[in-house]
């Protein structure tokens, strides 16, 4: 999973010979995760076709004001394609697009949409090395910077004029990352740490049986996927659970019992900038763990029970900076078991849901959440899938933590 997951990616394509590499930009984008549409300039057409751009985005591409079909014209929608894109981005961008850029020209759709954007909008240059050096072009990419526009850096090689220096457009895979780098710098919890808890513990009867409960891990792995997508760095430290996930900015370390996972939050807290423990930890163990399968013809009818650390109560009382959230998952009198355990365990906030909810908690793909901090009333939220419950739940936390942090 990517920053580039789920967002929408406008890419504007000027008439250079760097065009023959979009078809692979917009298959690296939407390998990302992303949805591209593509708008071209008149003469790129000239170095690549519509029909490649259209089946690797698996969307029309536009050059014109008025998309001709038959005698029943339509008018491609310049301002809809701008409001639309999450992010732009101009490429290969020519001399002539660059300038225009600067100059506010609007002579074609390209010029258009960027003018109408309220996204933020990324150039990535692609012409001759003395093009590229031409005073008038270093001053209009200037303006373009002035202008909130982020250049992409170029690149030296050889060059289609048979020259070598520096005017090469950046390959796709290059340009992918550097925007991403760009990007995840100004997100609010770039270069922090976030770990969190995640799924059950399973505490061993023998080498078949285990004390577990019926947690899936899946609000726990939302919440990390929002906190990467946010930024941060993420450490998921989760229990026995059929999930998985591939991100390159969240560490998964699995655990199966309640004191691996003490030990695994231990190491990782002290250096967290949030903590979110959403694990369904097992409160109690068998007193001892038998090594052999035990036979029914042993009469085994007593497990003898002991108390598991209390995760969330050791961290509360260790904190230092730290943001530590918890959750609780009730059966009755839900806020006020939630307002206690809040207090209790020195925690900045504590999300509640109930098994009393229907179609909300365990295994399902929605929650209904109640959100508590001190000092503050209670925010209860509809049912709602777990990526939006996770989203709500960071939204929350950031408004605490910026002003704590």
């Amino acid at each position: 999973m990517s920053l580039f997951s789920g967002k929408k990616i406008l890419l504007g394509i000027s008439g250079g010979i760097a065009a023959y590499k979009t078809p692979m930009l917009v298959r690296a984008f939407i390998k990302q995760g992303a949805e591209v549409r593509v708008i071209m300039t008149p003469s790129s057409k000239d170095f690549v076709t519509p029909l490649s751009l259209a089946t690797v985005s698996q969307n029309p591409v536009y050059s014109s004001f008025i998309a001709e079909d038959q005698d029943n014209p339509l008018w491609n929608n310049h301002v809809e394609m701008a409001l639309w894109a999450d992010y732009m981005l101009i490429a290969p961008a020519t001399s002539n697009t660059i300038a225009s850029i600067a100059q506010a020209r609007c002579t074609n759709l390209l010029l258009a949409a960027y003018l109408s954007s309220q996204c933020e909008v990324f150039v990535a240059p692609a012409m001759d090395l003395d093009m590229y050096a031409h005073p008038a072009n270093q001053k209009n990419l200037a303006t373009l910077s002035v202008n909130g526009v982020l250049v992409l850096p170029t690149e030296e090689g050889f060059l289609a004029s048979g020259l070598e220096g520096k005017g090469r457009m950046q390959e796709p895979e290059d340009m992918v990352s550097f925007m991403e780098n760009h990007i995840s710098k100004h997100l609010p919890l770039f270069g922090k740490k976030v770990v969190l808890t995640a799924g059950p513990t399973y505490e061993s009867i023998d080498p078949v049986r285990f004390i577990g409960n019926n947690s899936s891990g899946k609000m726990g792995f939302e919440l990390a996927k929002q906190a990467a997508a946010l930024g941060a760095e993420v450490v998921l430290i989760s229990g026995p659970s059929a999930l998985d996930l591939d991100h390159a900015k969240i560490t998964v370390i699995r655990v199966t019992s309640a004191d691996q996972m003490f030990e695994a939050s231990k190491l990782h807290y002290t250096d967290a900038a949030i903590f979110i423990a959403s694990a369904a930890v097992a409160d109690f163990k068998p007193d001892t763990h038998a090594t052999q399968k035990i036979k029914k013809e042993t009469n085994f009818n007593q497990i003898n029970l002991i108390p598991t650390p209390d995760i969330l109560a050791h961290l509360g009382a260790t904190k230092g900076k730290q943001f530590l959230v918890g959750f609780a998952l009730e059966t009755e009198n839900e806020l006020e078991n939630a307002q206690a355990k809040l207090e209790r365990k020195n925690l900045d906030a504590i999300v509640l849901n109930s098994l009393n909810d229907l179609n909300a908690g365990f295994g399902g793909d929605q929650n209904k959440i109640t959100y508590l901090q001190p000092n503050a009333e209670p925010i209860a939220f509809e049912l709602k899938t777990k990526t939006a419950v996770a989203v709500d739940v960071f939204d929350q936390i950031l408004l605490a933590y910026e002003k704590t942090s």
